[in-house]
């Protein structure tokens, strides 16, 4: 009884399939992690959204602080010294907290002023 041979590849036919499936295989990786990178953007724009939200909530009520200081104040030394004491008084604490940023940032990258 003669079996018919397996007809053997050559090397070239086999290492040309094997690029192919490498290729095949990028591709669907690339895909993953492209479906996974959108899936965790999708879940991040939300929490981002919450963030950005928050935040203009959180100016909107240090502005009101701000004119409720004023009025305050405007009663006891007049609304233009109480604007210019208010003002001065919130440059002051964003010019301190400016300076301890600036210092922690220096600090983080090695470098004393």
């Amino acid at each position: 009884m003669d079996e018919p041979e397996a007809q053997e590849e050559s090397i070239g036919t086999l290492i040309g399939r094997l690029v192919e499936d490498g290729k095949s295989y990028a591709r669907a990786e690339i895909g993953y992690y492209r479906t996974l990178a959108g899936r965790k953007l999708a879940e991040a724009k939300l929490g981002l959204i919450f963030g950005a939200a928050a935040l203009v909530i959180a100016l909107c009520s240090v502005t009101a602080l701000l004119v409720g200081l004023i009025l305050s104040l405007s009663g006891l030394v007049g609304p233009g010294w109480a604007t210019l004491i208010v003002i001065v008084a919130a440059l002051a604490l964003a010019g301190l907290l400016g300076w301890l940023a600036y210092q922690r940032i220096q600090r983080l990258f090695g470098s004393k002023p």
